[in-house]
């Protein structure tokens, strides 16, 4: 059974830093793209990030050059790092299993999600 447990969220001022994390079980993290999608409150899902098998990483243009996504293999594990975190990057964040060479985020299987907040 494919489980995915997120951690990390938080309440953090402007300009603050969270690491998320997602520990996953039921499947090898290392044979599969990795997505973290994030729903703000009253909008819809959207995608963040996507960590591909052969270390491709990509992001929303919205996120580039302030998170980063990693994972551990080893660990069974994905992280994704903000930094300079803004008001609007409220939301739950959630990471996804994709398909051994991407896949679609939107109907991706997710877990429950961590919630970060950013508020002075």
């Amino acid at each position: 059974e494919v489980q995915l447990v997120e951690s990390g969220g938080d309440l953090v001022q402007p300009g603050g830093s969270l690491r998320l994390s997602c520990a996953a079980s039921g499947f090898t993290l290392s044979s599969f793209a990795m997505f973290w999608v994030r729903q703000a409150p009253g909008k819809g899902l959207e995608w963040v990030s996507t960590s591909y098998r052969n270390g491709v990483r990509s992001y929303a243009e919205f996120v580039k050059g302030r998170f980063t996504i990693s994972r551990d293999d080893a660990k069974n594990t994905l992280y994704l790092q903000l930094n300079s975190l803004k008001t609007e990057d409220t939301a739950m964040y959630y990471c996804a299993k994709g398909q051994p060479y991407g896949g679609r985020w939107v109907d991706a299987p997710r877990g429950q999600g961590t919630q970060v907040t950013v508020s002075s």
